[in-house]
């Protein structure tokens, strides 16, 4: 009797790039380095937001996403640069290349992140963490820039590792140390706990995956709903997702509720223009452009609309998203409206061929 085939034990490497926009910004001007570097908006004036922040800016508290007023309220001395995006798709590009000459299992996630599957790869070199080592070390040598690597068996593994022991850093998780790891886990570093889940899930005393271990999977299904059956797969280290090169996105975007019912068109235009910003990095950081502008309302009586505008084009840039998100905005009814939540997206990323319509036949209302 022939024995039972085995699959192979998976080679992942998830790499991430180090405050990479910040990182581009002090290896391309000297001045920058060892200072607390903010990219992103202007805190001078309306809507800038943080993109990404050097280590240095870091340590004062700044993040990404945060207003460029509350980062310079943390740091009076941060440097604010614009971003410039072409040069880090330019890099980016420059990175995909020395990850090809290992593997063409390639998963890019963003501009700085992707995951590598290195189980067959192209030098025969047969080891996951010699192949991570030679990859952060090319980077450093051929671009000037710091990469931190996660190698394990799946995908999840390997992306929480990389963040263990940034930045420049590498974390090996192999099947030995699997179970033991995705026990110590706490419940926040776990795939789709926001506040709101962490927060449930600590009032039923789980906080670590241990904890999720012991409940059953229709138990965590009827707590947590369909991503309960990830919850309880994931803490058992089973996570068979393959490195996708087809990824595709359906669409980018963000959005923000407010933590007061905004009520006049300068705080509309104002709080469009930090989201704008945000999609616009987004777009960058996945090298996507789209012809669909998308806006979301959501009122203080929580009645939602949203409205769209396609261009002939696909586009990428913040001001012609910034200019469609506002007129889309002015063409709805404001008198007397209270706006709790607003949301940008871009989407139709597709070569489709595009029939020029009227300019009224572009704006489409949709009510839920």
């Amino acid at each position: 009797m022939e024995a039972s085939e085995t699959k192979p034990i998976r080679k992942i490497i998830h790499i991430d790039m180090d405050a990479f926009y910040a990182s581009v910004e002090q290896r391309d001007n000297p001045a920058y380095r060892g200072k607390p570097i903010v990219v992103g908006g202007s805190p001078q004036g309306r809507g800038g937001v943080v993109a990404t922040a050097s280590y240095e800016a870091r340590k004062f508290g700044i993040r990404s996403a945060m207003s460029s007023k509350k980062a310079l309220q943390l740091c009076k001395h941060a440097i604010f640069v614009y971003p410039r995006f072409e040069a880090y798709k330019q890099v980016s590009r420059q990175i995909r290349e020395i990850f090809h000459r290992y593997t063409d299992l390639i998963e890019p996630l963003s501009l700085d992140e992707a995951y590598l599957d290195v189980t067959h790869d192209k030098q025969n070199i047969g080891s996951a963490i010699e192949i991570a080592k030679l990859i952060r070390k090319a980077i450093k040598d051929e671009l000037q820039l710091t990469a931190s690597a996660g190698v394990s068996v799946n995908k999840f593994a390997a992306k929480v590792a990389s963040d263990m022991n940034k930045p420049d850093g590498l974390t090996f998780i192999g099947p030995s140390r699997l179970t033991i790891f995705m026990e110590s886990l706490p419940v926040e570093k776990f795939f789709g706990v926001g506040k709101v889940t962490a927060e449930k899930m600590k009032a039923k005393g789980l906080h670590t995956g241990a904890d999720l271990k012991k409940l059953t999977e229709a138990e965590l299904v009827k707590y947590f709903g369909k991503i309960g059956r990830f919850f309880y797969n994931i803490v058992r280290g089973i996570d068979d997702r393959q490195v996708r090169t087809d990824r595709e996105a359906k669409s980018v975007g963000a959005e923000d509720t407010f933590a007061f019912d905004l009520t006049t068109e300068d705080e509309m235009i104002a709080q469009l223009e930090k989201i704008a910003l945000v999609v616009q990095d987004r777009l960058a950081r996945h090298q996507l452009k789209g012809r669909t502008v998308t806006l979301k309302i959501k009122y203080h009586d929580f009645k939602q609309i949203t409205r769209s505008h396609s261009f002939e084009e696909a586009i990428d840039d913040l001001d012609r998203i910034e200019s469609a998100a506002k007129e889309l905005l002015l063409s709805t009814d404001l008198l007397d409206k209270k706006v709790r939540l607003l949301g940008i997206s871009i989407s139709n990323f597709g070569e489709i061929s595009f029939r020029p319509r009227r300019r009224e036949e572009n704006f489409q209302l949709k009510l839920f």
